[in-house]
Formats: C-alpha cells, sequence, structure tokens
C-alpha cells in the first residue's frame, strides 16, 4: 500500500495515460485504472509501532563512544531527537534534556548503520519462492547492522516496469522493518521500457537499473540493447547496473555438460567459470565506456573478474565512471564446497556468479576492496530452504540460485578485512555503507554520522565474538554458508532511524517501521567527475577525497602480492576423452573430469593488478592451478 502526495497523485495520472498504452488490445484500460485506484483511493496504512520503540526511545543520548565515518574517527557524544542526529560533538557542548534514553557507548565505536546494495527479498526464481521475505529480510538485516537494503524490482519479460515496480512496494512497505530503496532491472527491452525508465527516475524515486548479460532466453540482452539501455541511463543521469557473465558461453556449456552426465552442483561452476565472467565485466566496462554512462559492476566473485574490473577504472581514471561490488560470500566461503558430498550442502551454496573454488579468492577480494578497486560489499540475500534447493537435484541448471548473508556481512567484513589486518575500521565503514550511499545518492542522509542525517547507528563491539549458526540467525532459512564461523566484531546495540531494535542480544523491531526512499538522479559522487566539475581524485575539498576512498590507509600496492590466474581447460576437453595420439594421459577425478598431464599450456601469460597495470601485463607469466578434485580450471 502506497501514500501518495498531491505531487505524485497527478505523476500517478500520467502513469495511468501512459501505461493504458500497454494493456492487451480489448482491455485497454482495465488492468491500470484498478492498479491506480487502489493506491489512490484506499486508506493510509496504519504502522503500529510497540510500547518498547516509543516513548523515550524519540530521544537517544549516545555517550563516551569514538565515532568512525568514512573519512575520519574521533571521540565525540551524539543527541538524537524524531530519528535525526542533532548533536555531536563533546559532552560540554551539549545540555541533555530531561526523559532521554542515555547509552554509554565507552570502548565502542559508532559506525553508521550499513546499507546492503544488493537483496532479493521474497524473490520468486523456477517455481518457488525465497524464504526471506520483506520482513525476516530486514529483521535480519537489523540484526546484523545493516539498517538500509536497495531491494531489485525484476519485471518478467514483456511486464511494464511501473506495475512491476508497485507490486515490489505492495509487499514491502508493510513489512520492512528498516528503510529500503530500489534498483528496477531492464529484463527487456522496448521503446515502452525506455519511456518507463524516465517514470521511474522523475517520479518513482529510482535512480539506477540493471541489466543481465546472463540468463539466456530470460533476462539476457545482447550488445545493442546493453548500447541503447546505457544510452538511455545516461540521458536520465541516472546509474547502470550490470550482471556479468557471458550468457552465451553458459548456455552452450551447460548442454556439454548435461549431455555428458554432469548434473551435480558442481556443474553450476564448471558451466560458468572465472573467464565466462571476466570476459563479461570488460566487454560492460568497454560499452559504458561508449556512451559515458556510469557503471556499477554487481557481484563480482572472482579475481580475473576484479582485475578487468581494475584495469577498466584505471583505463578510465579521468572519467570516473566504473564502480565494484563483491558480496559476503565472496569474501567468507568459496567454491570448494561445490564438490561436497551432501548435496544439500553444495546446493546451498549455488548462487550466480558463482563462488570459485580457489581457496585464496576471498583474501583477493579483500584486497581489491582495501585498494579500491571495488567500493561496495553486498549480500544478494536470495535464500532457499533445503527442499527448495532439492528441485536440482539431477539438474543443476534447476537448483533455485541464492545465498544468505544480509545478517551476516558486516561481521564478514570486519572479520576478513579488519580482524584480519586488511582494512582500518574507517575503510570498513566506506565499503559497508559510505560508499553504497554516495554512489545510490543517499549520502548524507544514510551513511554518515553527522548533524541532519539519518540516526541509523550502530555501536560495534570490537573485542566482543559471536559465532554464525543457522540456529541463532533471524533469516527464515535454514542452511546458513558461513555455519560455524567465529567472528570478532559484533553489533551490540543497533538503532534504526533512532529507535533502538538491538540490545543485550535481543532484537525488537516493528513490521512496516521501515520507509521507501527516493534514490534521486545525479548522484554527485559519480556526476561531478564524470561532468569533469572535479577530477577523479579529489572531492569538493581536495585531499579528503583519498581520505574517503582510503580511510586514511595507506594505499596498497597490489603488484607485490603472487596473483595467479590459471588456464582453463576449454569445457569440450573437460567432459570428453582425450584424442588418440593426443600425447599425454588422462587421469580420472570424482568428478569426471580429465587432467591432462605431460602437455604444454601454448596460451599461457598472466598478469597483475598494481599501480602499473598495463607495464605489470607485458611483464608477467603463468601457473596453473588445480582445484578441488584433480580439475585443470582456471582463466587464461
Amino acid at each position: 500500500m502506497i501514500k501518495l502526495s498531491k505531487q505524485e497523485k497527478t505523476a500517478g495520472t500520467k502513469r495511468l495515460l501512459f501505461s493504458s498504452t500497454l494493456a492487451p488490445a480489448g482491455n485497454e484500460n482495465s488492468g491500470c485504472i484498478l492498479t491506480f485506484n487502489k493506491m489512490s483511493t484506499s486508506p493510509k496504512p496504519v504502522k503500529k509501532v510497540p510500547i518498547h520503540l516509543q516513548s523515550s526511545q524519540n530521544r537517544v543520548y549516545i555517550k563516551n563512544g569514538h565515532i568512525v565515518n568514512h573519512d575520519k574517527s574521533f571521540k565525540a557524544d551524539i543527541y538524537i531527537e524524531d530519528g535525526i542526529i542533532k548533536f555531536v560533538g563533546p559532552a560540554s557542548e551539549i545540555n541533555v534534556p530531561g526523559g532521554v534514553r542515555i547509552v554509554d557507548a565507552a570502548n565502542k565505536l559508532v559506525i553508521p548503520g550499513g546499507i546492503d546494495p544488493h537483496t532479493h527479498m521474497q524473490l520468486k526464481f523456477g517455481g518457488c519462492v525465497a524464504v526471506d521475505d520483506f520482513y525476516h529480510g530486514t529483521k535480519a538485516a537489523v540484526a546484523g547492522g545493516t539498517t538500509t537494503i536497495i531491494d531489485f524490482v525484476l519485471p518478467d519479460k514483456g511486464e511494464s516496469l511501473v506495475e512491476a515496480y508497485d507490486k515490489w512496494r505492495a509487499w514491502a512497505d508493510p513489512k520492512v522493518c528498516c528503510d529500503y530503496a530500489l534498483h528496477v532491472g531492464i529484463t527487456w527491452w522496448s521503446r515502452s521500457v525506455s519511456e518507463e525508465m524516465k517514470i521511474m527516475c522523475e517520479e518513482l524515486g529510482v535512480n539506477s537499473f540493471k541489466m543481465f548479460m546472463a540468463y539466456k532466453g530470460l533476462y539476457q540482452l545482447n550488445d545493442s540493447e546493453l548500447l541503447e539501455a546505457f544510452e538511455r541511463i545516461r540521458s536520465l543521469n541516472g546509474v547502470a547496473q550490470v550482471h556479468a557473465e557471458n550468457g552465451d558461453i553458459i548456455a552452450k556449456n551447460v548442454q556439454k555438460l548435461l549431455a555428458a552426465g554432469v548434473t551435480g552442483p558442481e556443474g553450476h561452476e564448471l558451466s560458468r567459470q572465472e573467464e565466462v565472467e571476466a570476459e563479461a565485466v570488460n566487454r560492460a566496462c568497454i560499452l559504458a565506456h561508449q556512451v559515458d554512462c556510469p557503471l556499477y559492476v554487481v557481484h563480482v566473485m572472482s579475481k580475473s573478474a576484479g582485475i578487468e574490473l581494475a584495469r577498466a577504472r584505471k583505463r578510465y581514471t579521468n572519467r570516473g565512471i566504473i564502480y565494484g561490488e563483491t558480496l559476503a560470500a565472496a569474501l567468507g566461503t568459496d567454491g570448494t564446497n561445490y564438490w561436497h558430498d551432501c548435496f544439500h550442502h553444495a546446493a546451498a551454496h549455488v548462487l550466480s556468479p558463482p563462488l570459485r573454488p580457489d581457496p585464496t579468492t576471498p583474501t583477493f577480494m579483500m584486497k581489491l576492496l582495501a585498494n579500491d578497486d571495488l567500493q561496495t560489499t553486498g549480500s544478494d540475500n536470495c535464500t532457499f530452504n533445503k527442499e527448495q534447493k532439492e528441485m536440482g537435484r539431477g539438474n543443476f541448471t534447476k537448483i533455485p540460485n541464492g545465498v544468505n548473508g544480509v545478517e551476516d556481512r558486516m561481521s564478514i567484513v570486519w572479520e576478513k578485512g579488519v580482524h584480519a589486518g586488511l582494512l582500518d575500521p574507517c575503510r570498513f565503514v566506506a565499503v559497508t555503507s559510505t560508499n553504497a550511499a554516495k554512489i545510490f545518492n543517499l549520502y548524507p542522509q544514510k551513511g554518515r554520522i553527522a548533524v541532519g542525517s539519518d540516526a541509523d547507528i550502530v555501536i560495534w563491539n570490537p573485542n566482543q565474538t559471536r559465532t554464525i549458526s543457522k540456529e541463532t540467525h533471524h533469516q527464515a532459512c535454514n542452511f546458513n554458508i558461513f555455519e560455524g564461523m567465529v567472528c570478532h566484531g559484533v553489533p551490540e546495540i543497533v538503532l534504526v532511524r533512532g529507535r533502538i531494535c538491538v540490545e543485550d542480544g535481543a532484537v525488537r523491531v516493528a513490521e512496516g517501521y521501515g520507509r521507501f526512499i527516493n534514490t534521486p538522479t545525479r548522484p554527485p559522487y559519480l556526476y561531478d567527475v564524470l561532468e569533469g566539475k572535479i577530477s577523479f581524485n579529489e572531492d569538493h575539498n581536495g585531499e579528503e577525497h583519498e581520505n574517503q576512498i582510503h580511510g586514511g590507509m595507506k594505499r596498497m600496492d597490489l603488484g607485490a602480492l603472487e596473483i595467479e590466474i590459471p588456464y582453463q581447460e576449454p569445457i569440450s576437453r573437460t567432459i570428453l576423452p582425450s584424442r588418440p595420439g593426443a600425447g599425454g594421459s588422462v587421469a580420472d577425478t570424482p568428478t569426471g573430469r580429465g587432467h591432462v598431464e605431460g602437455q604444454r599450456n601454448m596460451q599461457e601469460s598472466t598478469f597483475s593488478v598494481s599501480e602499473e597495470l598495463d607495464k605489470s601485463c607485458a611483464r608477467s607469466c603463468i601457473r596453473v592451478r588445480n582445484p578441488p578434485g584433480g580439475q585443470s580450471s582456471g582463466f587464461w
């Protein structure tokens, strides 16, 4: 149920007139009138706020804490009233009024609430629906320190973007426990889609659109359509997103694998290996650059794809148009799980792009975040229970794609980043909150502790630990891909717009308390650089930009890392016996793939990411690695 202002009602009339042109012949207006009337005449929803979220919790005073923003950290107190931060400074400069809830944050960090820019709550996939709906999903998010999510509207092929958006709003508004925004998927291309994109931007508070280079026959756009979509997004001052995998290659590989009898979860990764992702990342960056469109690559999952994105950022450094996201799953676990003896365990890890079998990938991805080759962390939270994953037994293509992560994302990034010594706390705030707020134009309302910002605040205890488990998490799924991981760093108290929702291990949220948040077009963080108003290496006040990106941390030289990008056998070689007389011998593996011994790979090459990417490429060499089961797999 959606509340409309006078201005929005006027816009709704425009949408009604426009949508009528999309209705089938003979029923031009009926469906549209029903949709509009329902929105404009329904009574204003009543959100019941429990007693524990009322009274003095409208006013909260946090004292003795150490505030950490993306650009600096400092000791200060915070006063909150009616969900807004009213004061940040020393205790000597404020007289605290009576009836205020006082929270002592001594020896704790006070950080902006997390922003998860990539979730799929109650998404329909392959005949089933993700078990985390907008209530369970946002409750879990708050429990883990995330106070804003950005979900994806995914229209069916041929469906109106406006109608799909209304459907998502109707699902989310009555249920969300924290604030949320929406991206919209461009799952098909036509003139009507292009026109509706303008409605999304100008009337419905959406500035970002996601295109798919995968899912052939379902969502995949070809290069010509991608170019048109990018050009349209640029004209609207929006943000383009891509799911970067080569869908044509995947479709062909799937056919070969199934024909060869490879049906288990390992087939998912074998059909869409690293180079399939890396090629699409490179192509997407080139296409976006052709029309000068800001591009945000979602869920970068492999070393190879991360390197391609880093190369593009270096190529277009003066344009500032390429940004990248990785996932909690990519940082906290790996693709060796696809070869697990238990089908349910292996299937529970299936998502696209897949986790990578190289166990060094998580650390490498974290170093890309530290080096600002990647800017954000999402969860891609899309959870299915064991019974739903069972649909893919005997055919890996029917396994519902998706994993958990919205609750554990903050802890995973702290454990694998800050606790491991790869990130400092400022950079942690940047990659879990502030950068997403800037890219999608929510900053400084979200992603910062400052006067006037929303009081989405986490009191983080860096000395406390917790063990992740499906038995204790707040998500609706019955599996957790991080099961048993001990994480240092716990969100001890979480405030959602000034309301204390997590305290002493208890999670107390109000269904429907969250609001839909508009994401205005033309995010300054992107467009000021793109339009030449500031250079890529400055941000409104010169030197501060470097600190905002790196949290005051010395820029890491990834050229010093040993980066291996292994050779991948073409899929036809991995599932068929070797040709007679080809030389070498084929060693059988548990998955039925063969590893050819004694042959030299004539395409050997590799490269490293550093300040001198292009020079590094010319000097580098390859090493072949063997993932689980002795398979020859990788990228050339």
